[in-house]
């Protein structure tokens, strides 16, 4: 056995056995707190926004079309919200592999829930689309769409992380 797979496999037994006595977050029993699932969202919340935002920029900034600039804007979010993951996931003492494979398992869902409703309000909302930077538009829809999602998408962490899937594979690492 690999000592980084080594190093894995006690923090993950050490972690399960701390959750029994000391955390309350009931992660795998079906009982999750509302706190729990927000936490776990704004966490990934946190990924997209910067990607998203960050995409949204650029593609506007360089005049890009509208199906462009949102590419970009889903791929951004989908690398900042893993990378976010990772590297809290690597400070627990795992190697890069695992530590991919951790923040694929824990995130996608989520992140691509958010990106499915923060694009979709931004490409329904009128003209939002066609906004620019020094448009209220612009950041207004950006912000109300980021919102939203983070409103969907808690109740989609609350259920994945009482089936100790998203967020719950994620908080074994991080203590």
């Amino acid at each position: 056995m690999r000592h980084d797979e080594h190093t894995a496999q006690q923090h993950t037994q050490h972690t399960q056995h701390s959750h029994e006595h000391t955390h309350d977050h009931h992660h795998g029993t079906g009982r999750v707190s509302w706190s729990t699932a927000a936490q776990a969202t704004l966490h990934c919340l946190t990924g997209c926004a910067i990607g998203e935002v960050l995409g949204m920029v650029i593609g506007t900034a360089l005049g890009w079309g509208n199906v462009p600039t949102m590419v970009l804007a889903i791929v951004l979010a989908f690398v900042f919200g893993y990378s976010l993951t990772l590297r809290g996931v690597l400070r627990a003492g795992v190697g890069f592999r695992t530590a991919f494979r951790v923040a694929l398992a824990a995130d996608t869902l989520s992140i691509a829930v958010m990106e499915l409703i923060d694009n979709g309000v931004v490409a329904l909302w009128p003209s939002a689309m066609d906004a620019h930077l020094d448009d209220v538009l612009f950041w207004g829809a950006l912000a109300v769409s980021l919102a939203l999602a983070f409103v969907v998408t808690t109740p989609v962490n609350r259920w994945m992380i009482g089936r100790g899937k998203g967020h719950a594979v994620v908080h074994r690492y991080h203590h």
